[in-house]
């Protein structure tokens, strides 16, 4: 057994503030999540179903009664104990000190795999901007570098095309096809599934936003 799956003392990387990077939106920051999330958190998540409900895993009840702001101390604690326990990393994606989105790397997984699965949702407001594209590079730069993984995967929906441009313009590739493989809206749905290993980043994900000119730069 690890030593750090025991002593969150020794946990490779959280909790960590990531960036900022300047952004032509702002400046992006990914900061753990808190307990005083909850209002922030409940008012995107309902304003946001009709964008949010076709791509997420079903859940139980109506949508906007599982995200009152109520629900989000039990969720908070069952983030943060997984975080502790180094299976996962749950940040609030922040621009210019406002919440706009979460990003999860999550089933953290060590030994002779060294890998993890990473997913993000950003507030409709906010999209088209580089928004997940920089939450996403600062995600897998902290993951190859302080967490120490070899790894990340991410699924997609055949028809999310806007997800599947975040993750291509971060260096992601296209594995396959993973038939029927998530409940998602009361529906087994099939999933692209992407992937990025460590040897495949130069330099980091955040430079090659800079040098394709989707960042300006970390402050």
């Amino acid at each position: 057994m690890f030593s750090w799956l025991v002593d969150s003392a020794k946990h490779p990387g959280w909790p960590s503030t990531l960036g900022p990077v300047r952004l032509h939106a702002g400046l992006l920051t990914l900061r753990p999540v808190r307990m005083r999330d909850g209002n922030a958190w409940s008012r995107l998540r309902i304003s946001n179903q009709n964008e949010l409900l076709p791509w997420e895993p079903t859940g139980v009840g109506q949508w906007e009664r599982r995200h009152q702001a109520s629900a989000w101390a039990p969720l908070h604690s069952v983030l943060k104990s997984e975080a502790r326990r180094g299976v996962m990393l749950p940040y609030v994606i922040e621009l210019d000190g406002r919440y706009v989105g979460q990003l999860t790397v999550g089933n953290i997984q060590r030994g002779a795999v060294l890998s993890a699965w990473i997913g993000y949702w950003v507030d409709r407001e906010h999209t088209g901007r580089g928004i997940a594209q920089a939450a996403v590079a600062l995600g897998v730069d902290h993951c190859f570098g302080p967490v120490g993984l070899h790894r990340l995967d991410a699924t997609v929906q055949p028809d999310n095309v806007a997800s599947q441009a975040v993750l291509k313009a971060i260096g992601f590739r296209e594995e396959g096809l993973l038939k029927r493989y998530m409940d998602v809206n009361s529906r087994w749905r099939d999933h692209l599934l992407f992937a990025m290993t460590s040897d495949e980043v130069v330099g980091s994900a955040v430079d090659g936003l800079v040098r394709s000119g989707r960042a300006l730069g970390r402050v």
